[in-house]
């Protein structure tokens, strides 16, 4: 499997389970329209999921991720 295809995959998987969570809280918490509670959970996946990418790194393509609860870049 290609660099791309596993950044893509591991970016859509850490969207995926931070929307269903917070769907679930706000479902939980608040009552309000359900096409509301979608839009704040995507809004909020999608600002606090991680980031992943491919970078050329001496040579060798690499998986890089930066978040917001990490400094810097990490090398996956």
């Amino acid at each position: 499997m290609k660099l791309k295809h596993k950044v893509l995959i591991y970016n859509f998987l850490g969207f995926a389970v931070l929307f269903v969570l917070f769907r679930f809280l706000l479902y939980i918490s608040l009552s309000i329209n359900s096409i509301y509670l979608s839009a704040i959970a995507a809004i909020a996946a999608s600002i606090l999921a991680p980031k992943f990418a491919v970078a050329k790194i001496e040579g060798l393509e690499k998986i890089v991720m930066k978040w917001v609860f990490v400094k810097g870049f990490k090398i996956l």
